[in-house]
């Protein structure tokens, strides 16, 4: 897989590297340097690794640029070859955004409830773009951690998510499923 030297990804990619690397990869987007089918391949290329998996999805979530609503086929072509990787985070994302828009509301940080619903509008949307077999398998299964043990228990307990968050977070996996 040909991609550019600045964009190589190195086997130990740190998440903070990955982080940088996402940054500087959309700021090249953005200027017009980075075309799309280069785009799909650098992409794919920095999910392979657990690290530059959680550093795209940190970073491509969260930017506040407004072009990045416009999800194109090529980042969701990037994001299949690790679909597997790509399910866990992108479920485990739509839980940790929809429980945040609920803490924010709740101390009344409306810049940051905005920052996570941008995340969670984001998700939802590459969760609708990739229409996967196993996005929605891990989607069931945070469902089924929200109502009994499940795979994804340890995950909502480690993050300590109450009732309320929950059952907010159980809403969205069905509307994401639905949709």
């Amino acid at each position: 897989m040909e991609i550019p030297s600045r964009f190589a990804i190195p086997e130990s990619l740190s998440f903070e590297a990955a982080i940088e690397l996402t940054q500087s990869l959309l700021s090249e987007v953005e200027q017009g340097h980075i075309l799309e089918p280069e785009l799909e391949r650098i992409i794919t290329a920095l999910v392979q690794t657990e690290n530059g998996a959680r550093g795209f999805f940190v970073t491509y979530l969260s930017d506040e640029r407004e072009w990045m609503d416009k999800i194109t086929a090529h980042v969701v072509s990037g994001l299949l070859p690790a679909q597997d990787k790509v399910a866990d985070l992108l479920t485990k994302n739509l839980a940790m955004s929809t429980a945040m828009i609920i803490t924010h509301t709740r101390n009344q940080k409306l810049e940051l409830v905005e920052g996570s619903a941008i995340v969670q509008r984001r998700t939802n949307a590459l969760i609708r773009h990739m229409r996967s077999r196993d996005v929605d398998r891990r989607l069931m299964e945070l469902k089924t951690s929200i109502a009994q043990k499940g795979e994804y228990s340890s995950f909502l307990d480690r993050w300590k998510y109450d009732a309320d968050q929950r059952h907010a977070i159980s809403r969205a996996v069905t509307d994401a499923l639905l949709n």
